[in-house]
């Protein structure tokens, strides 16, 4: 294996420094049948020309929504995002120091964390909020993880219309704990409060929900809750930023921890990631909230000032007393949903949510008015809803919408079998009438016209009142 290093004489002094015989001994507990025994197979090196141009070839074979027209949700949304979010967040004073780890930190950067703490206080209905976790899947497992210690008990439930993510990550962290994670089906798109009834009891920890969950329709959030306190257990719910413009707060509704991915506040797809865990909670559990925590006080000449406070992570205090090891946390992206907020406002916020609801149900009722496509449920929802299939070809047709340039839906069957000829669609407020219309074509003709030039007319009709989440 000398081919690693330049010369043999580099090799020999490695050796050497570490006190190895030979490279062969480095690699002996690797089985030799899984070794490469040759070379690597690489190309001849490029010059820095023929390299960015060989990059930016790899990149144009993404499909993005710049290019494609998307009607994907499932949790990662195409949001509008304004300008002003990059020129702050992109500024060098937040970009560079994006995860401050100590008390030290500059007061700028304190100062963010505080004024998004308030913001998602304000979101949720809730006391205290962190000063954010690493996605929305990392936050409702801190949150379940969190209400096993506040309780001291052991049972989880929770429902399989709670993103098929986050129940893979919960079930990964409880399976080395002895705790019993209860999964229960849906009926009919939601939680069935007779079998919730039928399962909670004095052993529960929390009740892990989502509304509007993963098929986009709303859970009776008030009565789970209080069928869940009346065993002193505790409710936590996922719920939807955009959607706390209009619809109630989990708070208001009786949640006590309530988490949620931010990405759609001021963060773009980005392929993935990174994105942003929120998690707020009500004041009594605020010693087991995960992460860090801005406080607000005054300095010794009476200014005020911000420290961070109830650092409860192991990095800080005696392992056996952290509240979770969250190591880092998601500081920029906090602070691009701090900037989000602050431009859009509370108006601002509830007009998003409203053109959400609007156009998603006028594409529902676009889509549905031939004989093919049917909403899959009746539960009320606001801006995802989930399509049937009669002809059950979901694959091919969106294959086909994909061809035309548009991200059409997402397939329901790898998640769940007995809706394989689903899809699930969300509309933003981003989908334009003649947008919504050309999908609706597309999926009803196989075909889609090409969008006509734009005339900034983003308005559709109300959807009838009895649609209304």
């Amino acid at each position: 294996m000398s081919y690693l290093f330049n010369t043999d004489d580099d090799r020999k002094a490695m050796l050497q420094a570490i006190g190895a015989e030979s490279i062969e001994e480095l690699f002996r507990s690797i089985p030799a049948e899984t070794q490469l025994s040759r070379p690597l197979n690489l190309p001849a090196a490029m010059g820095e020309l023929e390299l960015q141009q060989h990059v930016q070839a790899l990149a144009s074979q993404n499909q993005n929504v710049v290019d494609y027209c998307c009607f994907l949700g499932g949790g990662a949304y195409d949001h509008f995002v304004p300008a002003v979010v990059d020129e702050i967040a992109s500024r060098g004073e937040f970009y560079t120091s994006y995860t401050p780890y100590q008390p030290e930190v500059a007061q700028g950067n304190l100062q963010a964390m505080f004024e998004y703490q308030t913001m998602i206080c304000q979101l949720t209905g809730l006391d205290v909020s962190n000063a954010s976790l690493y996605d929305g899947g990392s936050a409702a497992v801190e949150a379940v993880l969190m209400a096993i210690s506040v309780t001291r008990r052991s049972k989880v439930v929770t429902c399989d219309t709670v993103h098929p993510h986050y129940r893979q990550i919960l079930a990964t962290y409880l399976q080395s704990l002895d705790a019993e994670l209860v999964v229960l089906p849906a009926t009919d798109g939601v939680v069935s409060l007779e079998q919730l009834q039928a399962c909670v009891d004095d052993t529960t920890a929390c009740v892990l929900i989502q509304s509007p969950n993963f098929l986009g329709s709303l859970e009776d959030v008030a009565a789970i809750a209080e069928l869940v306190h009346q065993h002193k257990g505790l409710l936590v719910t996922v719920f939807d930023p955009i959607g706390t413009g209009i619809l109630a707060r989990p708070g208001d509704q009786g949640a006590d921890i309530a988490v949620a991915e931010g990405q759609t506040l001021g963060t773009p797809l980005l392929f993935g990631g990174p994105y942003l865990g929120i998690m707020a909670c009500r004041e009594g559990l605020v010693r087991r909230l995960p992460g860090r925590i801005a406080g607000q006080t005054v300095d010794r000449k009476g200014r005020r000032c911000w420290v961070l406070t109830l650092q409860t992570r192991e990095q800080h205090i005696r392992r056996e007393k952290a509240t979770s090891n969250i190591c880092t946390n998601q500081g920029l992206f906090a602070l691009r949903a701090t900037i989000f907020l602050s431009t859009l406002g509370p108006q601002g916020l509830a007009d998003t949510a409203r053109l959400c609801l609007r156009k998603a149900h006028y594409a529902a009722r676009r889509l549905t008015d031939g004989d093919r496509f049917s909403l899959a449920f009746e539960a009320p929802t606001f801006k995802e809803f989930v399509v049937r299939d009669r002809e059950n070809r979901v694959g091919e047709l969106l294959q086909t919408a994909l061809e035309q340039k548009i991200f059409a839906g997402i397939p329901l069957g790898t998640w769940y079998p007995d809706l394989a000829d689903c899809f699930l669609v969300a509309v933003t407020e981003k989908r334009t009438r003649d947008e919504i219309d050309r999908w609706a074509n597309c999926l009803q003709t196989g075909t889609a016209a090409p969008l006509p030039a734009k005339n900034g007319s983003t308005t559709v009709s109300n959807p009838p009142a009895s649609q209304h989440a």
